[in-house]
Protein backbone atom coordinates (compact mmCIF):
# COMPACT_ATOMS: atom_id res chain seq x y z
CA UNK A 1 0.00 0.00 0.00
CA UNK A 2 2.74 2.65 1.34
CA UNK A 3 4.23 1.35 -2.51
CA UNK A 4 1.48 2.55 -4.07
CA UNK A 5 0.41 5.78 -2.25
CA UNK A 6 3.84 7.77 -1.22
CA UNK A 7 6.37 5.99 -3.94
CA UNK A 8 5.76 8.66 -6.93
CA UNK A 9 2.75 7.79 -8.14
CA UNK A 10 0.50 10.71 -8.87
CA UNK A 11 -3.29 10.26 -8.97
CA UNK A 12 -4.96 9.53 -12.39
CA UNK A 13 -1.28 7.60 -13.34
CA UNK A 14 -1.65 3.74 -14.76
CA UNK A 15 -0.62 1.28 -12.04
CA UNK A 16 2.07 -1.10 -12.80
CA UNK A 17 0.68 -4.79 -13.88
CA UNK A 18 1.22 -7.53 -11.29
CA UNK A 19 3.39 -9.29 -12.32
CA UNK A 20 5.86 -6.12 -11.99
CA UNK A 21 4.41 -5.07 -9.13
CA UNK A 22 4.97 -8.38 -7.50
CA UNK A 23 8.95 -8.75 -8.73
CA UNK A 24 9.44 -5.31 -7.32
CA UNK A 25 7.84 -6.05 -3.79
CA UNK A 26 9.37 -9.83 -4.16
CA UNK A 27 5.87 -11.09 -2.67
CA UNK A 28 3.41 -13.58 -4.86
CA UNK A 29 0.58 -12.01 -7.16
CA UNK A 30 -2.18 -13.49 -5.08
CA UNK A 31 -1.30 -10.70 -2.22
CA UNK A 32 -0.84 -7.67 -5.18
CA UNK A 33 -4.25 -8.74 -6.06
CA UNK A 34 -5.61 -8.49 -2.62
CA UNK A 35 -4.18 -5.80 -1.98
CA UNK A 36 -5.01 -4.18 -5.11
CA UNK A 37 -8.78 -5.56 -4.48
CA UNK A 38 -8.62 -3.82 -1.35
CA UNK A 39 -7.51 -0.95 -2.39
CA UNK A 40 -10.18 -0.50 -5.40
CA UNK A 41 -12.53 -0.74 -2.75
CA UNK A 42 -11.27 2.00 -0.62
CA UNK A 43 -11.55 4.10 -3.33
CA UNK A 44 -8.07 4.47 -4.14
CA UNK A 45 -7.60 2.44 -7.42
CA UNK A 46 -9.86 2.42 -10.37
CA UNK A 47 -10.12 -1.01 -12.34
CA UNK A 48 -10.75 -0.36 -15.52
CA UNK A 49 -11.91 -3.59 -17.84
CA UNK A 50 -9.17 -3.77 -20.36
CA UNK A 51 -6.45 -1.47 -19.92
CA UNK A 52 -5.11 -1.98 -15.98
CA UNK A 53 -5.43 -0.35 -12.91
CA UNK A 54 -4.96 3.81 -11.72
CA UNK A 55 -4.62 5.90 -9.17
CA UNK A 56 -7.71 7.18 -8.37
CA UNK A 57 -6.73 8.94 -4.99
CA UNK A 58 -4.30 8.96 -2.26
CA UNK A 59 -6.95 9.43 0.70
CA UNK A 60 -10.24 7.39 1.85
CA UNK A 61 -12.07 7.81 4.93
CA UNK A 62 -11.96 4.32 4.72
CA UNK A 63 -8.20 3.67 4.88
CA UNK A 64 -6.97 1.32 7.39
CA UNK A 65 -4.20 1.65 9.82
CA UNK A 66 -1.02 -0.52 9.72
CA UNK A 67 -2.68 -3.08 12.19
CA UNK A 68 -6.21 -3.11 9.84
CA UNK A 69 -4.20 -3.40 6.62
CA UNK A 70 -2.13 -6.48 7.18
CA UNK A 71 -5.52 -8.07 8.84
CA UNK A 72 -6.96 -7.12 5.42
CA UNK A 73 -3.98 -8.74 3.28
CA UNK A 74 -3.27 -11.93 5.66
CA UNK A 75 -6.24 -14.46 4.98
CA UNK A 76 -4.15 -16.78 7.49
CA UNK A 77 -5.95 -14.75 9.73
CA UNK A 78 -9.30 -14.86 8.90
CA UNK A 79 -10.08 -16.60 11.74
CA UNK A 80 -8.81 -14.79 14.26
CA UNK A 81 -10.62 -12.07 12.69
CA UNK A 82 -14.20 -13.68 12.79
CA UNK A 83 -13.44 -14.55 16.66
CA UNK A 84 -12.54 -11.32 17.11
CA UNK A 85 -15.81 -9.78 15.74
CA UNK A 86 -18.00 -12.51 17.11
CA UNK A 87 -17.26 -11.55 20.61
CA UNK A 88 -17.07 -8.07 20.63
CA UNK A 89 -20.53 -7.27 19.22
CA UNK A 90 -22.06 -10.38 20.94
CA UNK A 91 -21.11 -8.25 24.28
CA UNK A 92 -22.29 -4.98 22.56
CA UNK A 93 -25.44 -6.07 21.24
CA UNK A 94 -26.30 -7.37 24.79
CA UNK A 95 -25.57 -3.86 26.26
CA UNK A 96 -28.00 -2.75 23.47
CA UNK A 97 -31.07 -4.66 24.44
CA UNK A 98 -30.37 -3.75 27.72
CA UNK A 99 -30.18 -0.10 27.44
CA UNK A 100 -31.90 1.06 23.69
CA UNK A 101 -33.46 4.43 24.12
CA UNK A 102 -36.53 4.27 21.30
CA UNK A 103 -34.18 6.69 19.08
CA UNK A 104 -31.95 3.86 19.70
CA UNK A 105 -34.72 1.44 17.82
CA UNK A 106 -35.89 3.94 15.13
CA UNK A 107 -32.84 4.39 13.59
CA UNK A 108 -31.96 0.29 13.85
CA UNK A 109 -35.24 0.18 11.85
CA UNK A 110 -34.58 3.06 9.55
CA UNK A 111 -31.24 1.36 8.47
CA UNK A 112 -32.72 -2.11 8.23
CA UNK A 113 -35.56 -0.89 6.01
CA UNK A 114 -32.37 0.67 3.93
CA UNK A 115 -30.67 -2.50 3.92
CA UNK A 116 -33.97 -4.12 2.02
CA UNK A 117 -34.03 -1.31 -0.12
CA UNK A 118 -30.69 -1.26 -1.21
CA UNK A 119 -29.20 -3.17 -4.41
CA UNK A 120 -26.26 -5.44 -4.10
CA UNK A 121 -23.13 -3.02 -3.86
CA UNK A 122 -21.78 -0.33 -1.42
CA UNK A 123 -24.91 1.27 -0.76
CA UNK A 124 -26.25 -2.08 1.18
CA UNK A 125 -22.57 -2.34 2.76
CA UNK A 126 -22.58 1.13 4.26
CA UNK A 127 -26.52 -0.06 5.51
CA UNK A 128 -24.96 -2.86 6.96
CA UNK A 129 -22.11 -1.07 8.36
CA UNK A 130 -23.76 1.23 9.70
CA UNK A 131 -26.56 -0.96 11.64
CA UNK A 132 -23.51 -2.85 13.16
CA UNK A 133 -22.19 0.26 14.49
CA UNK A 134 -25.35 2.04 14.94
CA UNK A 135 -25.86 -0.93 17.79
CA UNK A 136 -22.47 0.13 19.73
CA UNK A 137 -23.78 3.06 19.81
CA UNK A 138 -27.08 1.74 21.70
CA UNK A 139 -24.59 0.00 23.94
CA UNK A 140 -23.79 3.17 25.85
CA UNK A 141 -20.83 2.22 25.88
CA UNK A 142 -18.08 4.35 24.16
CA UNK A 143 -15.41 2.03 24.96
CA UNK A 144 -16.82 -0.45 23.69
CA UNK A 145 -18.59 1.31 20.28
CA UNK A 146 -15.00 2.70 19.82
CA UNK A 147 -13.03 -0.74 19.51
CA UNK A 148 -15.73 -1.33 16.79
CA UNK A 149 -15.66 1.80 15.08
CA UNK A 150 -12.00 1.34 15.13
CA UNK A 151 -12.45 -1.44 12.46
CA UNK A 152 -14.53 0.13 10.30
CA UNK A 153 -12.29 -0.51 7.26
CA UNK A 154 -12.36 -4.33 8.54
CA UNK A 155 -16.16 -4.69 8.36
CA UNK A 156 -16.24 -2.49 5.51
CA UNK A 157 -14.03 -5.12 3.21
CA UNK A 158 -15.53 -7.88 4.99
CA UNK A 159 -19.24 -7.35 4.37
CA UNK A 160 -17.68 -6.24 0.39
CA UNK A 161 -16.54 -9.49 -0.06
CA UNK A 162 -19.01 -11.27 1.47
CA UNK A 163 -21.56 -9.50 -0.77
CA UNK A 164 -19.81 -9.88 -3.93
CA UNK A 165 -19.31 -13.54 -3.43
CA UNK A 166 -23.35 -14.28 -3.26
CA UNK A 167 -24.32 -12.02 -5.37
CA UNK A 168 -27.76 -10.92 -3.32
CA UNK A 169 -28.44 -9.35 0.11
CA UNK A 170 -31.32 -11.31 1.36
CA UNK A 171 -29.78 -13.81 3.62
CA UNK A 172 -27.96 -11.21 4.86
CA UNK A 173 -31.26 -8.86 5.79
CA UNK A 174 -32.96 -12.06 6.80
CA UNK A 175 -30.00 -12.55 9.72
CA UNK A 176 -30.36 -9.02 11.07
CA UNK A 177 -34.37 -9.31 11.77
CA UNK A 178 -34.03 -11.35 14.82
CA UNK A 179 -31.21 -9.53 16.21
CA UNK A 180 -33.15 -6.04 16.18
CA UNK A 181 -36.56 -8.23 17.51
CA UNK A 182 -34.10 -8.93 20.36
CA UNK A 183 -32.67 -5.30 21.04
CA UNK A 184 -36.20 -3.83 20.75
CA UNK A 185 -37.88 -5.94 22.98
CA UNK A 186 -35.20 -5.59 25.58
CA UNK A 187 -34.16 -9.46 25.56
CA UNK A 188 -30.30 -9.72 26.44
CA UNK A 189 -29.48 -12.96 25.71
CA UNK A 190 -31.62 -13.24 22.58
CA UNK A 191 -29.64 -10.32 20.97
CA UNK A 192 -26.51 -11.95 21.59
CA UNK A 193 -27.36 -15.02 20.34
CA UNK A 194 -28.66 -13.47 17.54
CA UNK A 195 -25.90 -11.75 16.96
CA UNK A 196 -24.14 -14.46 17.89
CA UNK A 197 -25.31 -16.53 14.70
CA UNK A 198 -25.57 -14.11 12.40
CA UNK A 199 -22.04 -13.86 12.58
CA UNK A 200 -21.10 -17.51 12.44
CA UNK A 201 -23.04 -17.53 9.32
CA UNK A 202 -21.40 -14.75 7.82
CA UNK A 203 -17.97 -15.81 9.25
CA UNK A 204 -18.86 -18.62 7.09
CA UNK A 205 -19.56 -17.04 4.13
CA UNK A 206 -16.11 -15.03 4.19
CA UNK A 207 -14.04 -18.24 5.12
CA UNK A 208 -15.47 -19.91 1.94
CA UNK A 209 -14.97 -16.78 0.40
CA UNK A 210 -11.44 -17.17 0.86
CA UNK A 211 -11.14 -20.54 0.26
CA UNK A 212 -12.35 -20.23 -2.94
CA UNK A 213 -9.89 -17.74 -3.92
CA UNK A 214 -7.12 -20.00 -2.69
CA UNK A 215 -7.71 -22.82 -4.45
CA UNK A 216 -7.80 -20.62 -7.91
CA UNK A 217 -3.71 -19.63 -6.78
Amino acid sequence: MDHLLHDGYEVGQRIPSERALAASLGVGRSVIREALKSLALLGLVQVRAGDGNYLQSRSSGLLPNTFEWGMLLDDNRIEEIIEARRELEVVLAGFAAARRTQEDIHDLRGLLAAMRAAPADQRFVEADVAFHLRIARAAANPVLQQMLESTHSLLHAWITRVIEAAGDTNMSVGEHVPVLEAIEAGDVEGARQAIRDHLDRAGDRLSATVSEHTSRE
